[in-house]
Order: structure tokens, then C-alpha cells, then sequence
């Protein structure tokens, strides 16, 4: 393991502070416990860095890797929101946190953007929606942009305009050596090439720079709730709906509990439902007719569809994961959707013990699978669905019971299922092999050759992450 300075051990800070233009908070600063805490979306986990580096701009970040690799501390990197492994602080080592870094530079005529690496995605979208434009975002608004971006990228756009990676067009990089560069199709597009779906092995992102998208500022979207008996009819009739879609239909179908929200029917609160999340990307008025089949099926408990903004479709899902909840995913394609599979789904949905956890099932297909998969290290099947089962509680022998529930769903659905993630979406105790299936082998070792290049001594771990080759490398 890297050998970390002990908080007593730590040398002199006087040259870092006398560069540093951010603000650094080490464990005798009044604001520690509150900011350690931020770092962590998860409330599955807690780390005590030895000092936190809230950069205002690259020079910062370049400042507080340079201090970091010269006392050999462990390095994780903050960008502005989740990482639900945990990746963003760590123990004893610094947390470059680049959340201050909220730059924002909306090309409307170009349709593209320049954006900070701190900010979350409710706060790119309030920019971006001024102009009516959209790039595909996460599906909890205060998730961050950068590790979602670097990790993938999946959400409600995706069958319009494929995932975030696709849309990535350039970056600001600060490497392992504290080189500050530019990756792009013109420099560094091996780079590029990494950052697109890579989980941030090979540097600190301080800029995205996005291709941006025609979207709203109103869509036609809403949320339908049908009773839990219901869950695998609706899914069978919305596996053939969904076969010939249009790019414009999206969404996807929820096995959960239904909240005590104002907006949920008293007798539908705190039971199991099929909740259907309505969203179409066209033509407002064409909506209800692209939608009119799923609008019609059966005897919904709650139907609230309609014109609403983008924004808000954004958000829909945020009060399911509330900030400080504890939190973990199994993921994975499905390559079969079969009806043994709905109804092996379903069955095992309902074993959850949270009211929190819950199975959503996204289709694929549309932008997704036209998506230039040799361009971008992500590396996404051939398949039309995927599934994110959660186990989400405050309660820890709630939440240690949903965890057992989510590694059972995830192996008792493997025979439809393609055993494949994207980065963002790997726990950290799916081990090596999981991640190289994910990546496949081909990615894999290019991804290995670059961090060769970019990381050898392998400073940024904190990561879903690709060992260097060398003999210099850390474990």
C-alpha cells in the first residue's frame, strides 16, 4: 500500500498556502468536519483526509498534486457531486476538491459549452436551459458532472443523443506529473480517447467541454404509477412498446416503494408499485400520441404526465436519493429480456426490505446504439436494456440485508444478463475481473498503455482503476 504521512508527521504547508489561491482545510480548521462530510455523497462511507485542497482553478489543483506526490500521500479527487464507492475523499491523504471550480461558457450559435469541473448537473442544466439546450446529465440533479461524465455518463437523453461521453468534446487535464494539457481530437486524442468512459485514471478534469443539444425548455414527461400486481404485464407490453420506438421516447420503468410525497395518492404511500417515468424528447404536441399506448395501459393507481421542464424531469428521482443516504448498485445489461427474465425481475424486486431500494430497467437502444463505440474508452454491448438495481436505506441492518438482496438480484439474473457495467456503476468489490469484462479486452489494454503513459506510478487510484504496467507502480 502507499505509504501516507500521519496528521502528526505532515511537513510545513507554508509553501503550498503561499500558491494556493483556493481555500485548505486541514484537521485543526473549524469548517473539517463539515467539509469531510460533504466530500461523500454515500452514507456507507467516512474518511479523515489529512488535508482537503478546495481548488478554485487548474493552477490550484496543479499546487496540491505537486504537495501531495512530494509527502507520497494518497491522492482523491472531488469533482462536484456522488461517487457512491467512496472514491472522492480518502484516509490521511488530500482531497483535491475541484466543486469550487463552477465556470460556465454557452456557445449557443456553436452549440457547445464550456463547463467547470465542480459543477453538478442541476446547476449545468439551469445554464444550458436558458438557451433551450441539454447534453445528457445524470439522473439525480445534484450528482456531479465530472465523475459521471468520466465514467460513463447514462441518462434520461441517452436513446436521443447517446451518453455523456459521446457528447465530450474536449477537456483541461491536469496530469499525474502536474502538467496542465488539453485533450481534444486535435491534442492529445489518445487522451480523449481515455476520458470518454476511462473513470478518471489519468488525471484531474477542471473544464469539460461539451457538443450541446436542442431539449425543451419544456418536455412532455410525468410519472405513472400502476399497482405492484400489475409489474410484469406492464413490463411484458412495454418491452414490445419500446421494440420500435422512436428516438425521441424514453424513460424507464421503476420496481419500488412509492414515497409518502403529497403527490402520490394516500393509498398508494409506503406500497410496492410499477412506476413508469414518462419522457419524450419531440414535438410537446405529438407527445401524448407517441405515449398514447403506455398512457392507456391498464388501471394506473396515479397518472401525472404532461408539459413540465426539463429541469424538473431532472430532479423527479432526487428524493429518492437524498445526500448522506447509504447506497449500493448492482448493474448490468440485459442481452434476453425474456419473460422468465421480467418475471424473475420482478420477483426479486420485491424482496427489497427498504422502502429506499428500488430496480429501475432503461432501455437502450436509439442514439445508444449508433454511438461511435471506437471513439470513446466506454464500452457498451449490443443490447437493448439495462438494468440499476439499488439498495438505498438509512438503516444499516436494513441496509446490510438490501446489499445481500443486491448481489443476489445481480447473480440470479446473469442468464440475461451480459455480466458488464459502465465504470461508474462498478462497486468496489466487484474486483479486477469484472471491470476488465467491462471494459473488454481490447479497451482494456489500450486503457493500460495509456495509463502507462499518463499515471505510471499510479497516483490517481481512487478510481474504478486501471493498474500501470510497471514496476513503479503502486498497490
Amino acid at each position: 500500500m502507499t505509504q501516507v504521512a500521519s496528521n502528526s508527521a505532515l511537513p510545513s504547508l507554508d509553501g503550498l498556502r503561499a500558491s494556493f489561491r483556493g481555500e485548505l482545510i486541514g484537521t485543526d480548521h473549524p469548517a473539517y468536519e463539515q467539509t469531510r462530510r460533504s466530500l461523500l455523497f454515500n452514507g456507507m462511507h467516512d474518511r479523515r483526509p489529512a488535508l482537503i485542497a478546495r481548488c478554485s482553478y487548474a493552477g490550484d489543483v496543479q499546487a496540491a498534486l505537486s504537495y501531495a506526490r512530494a509527502q507520497n500521500l494518497l491522492v482523491a479527487v472531488r469533482g462536484g457531486g456522488h461517487s457512491t464507492p467512496g472514491y472522492s475523499s480518502c484516509d490521511d491523504g488530500v482531497v483535491i476538491d475541484t466543486s469550487p471550480i463552477k465556470t460556465v461558457d454557452v456557445d449557443t450559435a456553436q452549440r457547445e459549452g464550456r463547463f467547470g469541473a465542480g459543477l453538478t448537473w442541476a446547476e449545468l442544466d439551469a445554464a444550458t436551459q436558458a438557451d433551450g439546450l441539454a447534453v445528457t446529465g445524470g439522473r439525480v440533479s445534484h450528482t456531479g458532472i465530472a465523475g459521471f461524465t468520466l465514467g460513463s455518463g447514462s441518462g434520461w437523453l441517452e436513446r436521443k443523443y447517446g451518453m455523456t461521453a459521446a457528447s465530450l468534446l474536449a477537456a483541461q487535464v491536469v496530469t499525474a506529473d502536474g502538467q496542465l494539457v488539453n485533450a481534444s481530437a486535435d491534442e492529445n486524442p489518445d487522451l480523449l480517447w481515455g476520458l470518454r468512459g476511462g473513470a478518471g485514471n489519468f488525471g484531474v478534469v477542471t473544464e469539460f467541454r461539451f457538443r450541446l443539444h436542442p431539449v425543451g425548455p419544456l418536455v412532455f414527461a410525468g410519472l405513472i404509477l400502476h399497482p405492484r400486481e400489475s409489474a410484469s404485464a406492464f413490463i411484458r407490453f412495454y418491452r414490445e412498446f419500446m421494440r420500435d420506438a422512436p428516438d425521441d421516447v424514453g424513460g424507464a420503468v421503476g420496481l419500488m416503494t412509492a414515497p409518502p410525497a403529497e403527490f402520490i395518492p394516500e393509498a398508494a404511500r409506503g406500497q410496492q408499485v410499477c412506476g413508469v417515468l414518462v419522457f419524450y424528447t419531440g414535438d410537446l404536441q405529438q407527445g401524448p400520441t407517441a405515449f398514447g399506448p403506455v398512457l392507456e395501459w391498464g388501471k394506473p393507481l396515479m397518472s401525472q404526465v404532461g408539459p413540465m421542464p426539463y429541469t424538473a424531469v431532472q430532479s423527479l428521482l432526487d428524493g429518492s436519493f437524498p445526500w448522506g443516504i447509504k447506497d449500493y448498485g448492482k448493474v448490468d445489461y440485459v442481452r434476453d429480456l425474456s419473460d422468465q427474465a421480467v418475471d424473475t425481475m420482478v420477483q426479486l424486486a420485491w424482496q427489497a426490505r427498504s422502502p429506499f431500494s428500488v430496480v429501475l430497467l432503461c432501455p437502450l437502444g436509439g442514439a445508444v446504439s449508433r454511438m461511435d463505440r471506437g471513439s470513446m474508452a466506454l464500452n457498451i454491448p449490443n443490447t437493448d436494456w439495462m438494468y440499476f438495481c439499488e439498495a438505498t436505506s438509512w438503516d444499516d441492518q436494513q441496509q446490510a440485508a438490501d446489499i445481500a438482496w443486491a448481489k443476489n438480484f445481480l447473480a440470479t439474473m446473469r442468464p440475461w444478463s451480459v455480466d458488464q457495467a459502465p465504470p461508474n456503476f462498478l462497486e468496489p468489490d466487484e474486483g479486477t475481473r469484472r471491470i476488465r469484462a467491462s471494459f473488454g479486452e481490447k479497451k482494456f489494454q489500450r486503457l493500460t498503455a495509456l495509463k502507462d503513459r499518463y499515471d505510471p506510478t499510479n497516483v490517481f487510484s481512487r478510481n474504478v482503476n486501471i493498474r500501470p504496467s510497471g514496476a513503479r507502480a503502486r498497490t
